[in-house]
């Protein structure tokens, strides 16, 4: 049995292929999503976040939703669902419920939802993930 922490490249594999899952509709949307995997979330977006532990955050959409963009807008970098890597892992051995595949499935969609212009709110309406 193989005891190694997940590496970043293994949590993008299965960022990718649950990309890849979801219905079409939503797959052809998220084809223009870049998606990065990092070990923590970089300095500028917790500064920007006013967010001082690097372990709150496992996930962030990080880009103007769908519901909000406008042809008059002119793109300053491309929209990104960042996933982070410690966070996850620590999240998930706290947590100790469920499979890492299953968490990190569960960030990806939340991440890519709010690019679809789902709030939290919204969100949660349909996904109890959290109780």
């Amino acid at each position: 049995m193989d005891h190694t922490a997940p590496t970043c490249d293994d949590i993008e594999e299965i960022a990718r292929t649950t990309v890849a899952s979801l219905p079409e509709a939503f797959r052809a949307g998220a084809a223009d999503v870049a998606l990065r995997v990092t070990d923590f979330p970089p300095e500028d977006i917790l500064r920007d976040m006013e967010e001082s532990d690097p372990f709150a955050l496992t996930g962030l959409y990080d880009g103007v939703p769908l519901t909000m963009k406008s042809v008059m807008d002119v793109p300053t970098a491309p929209d990104t669902v960042w996933l982070f890597r410690r966070p996850l892992l620590d999240e998930w051995a706290e947590r100790g419920d469920v499979t890492f595949r299953a968490l990190v499935t569960h960030v990806t969609i939340h991440e890519f939802a709010h690019h679809f212009g789902w709030s939290d709110a919204d969100i949660a309406t349909i996904d109890r993930w959290w109780e």
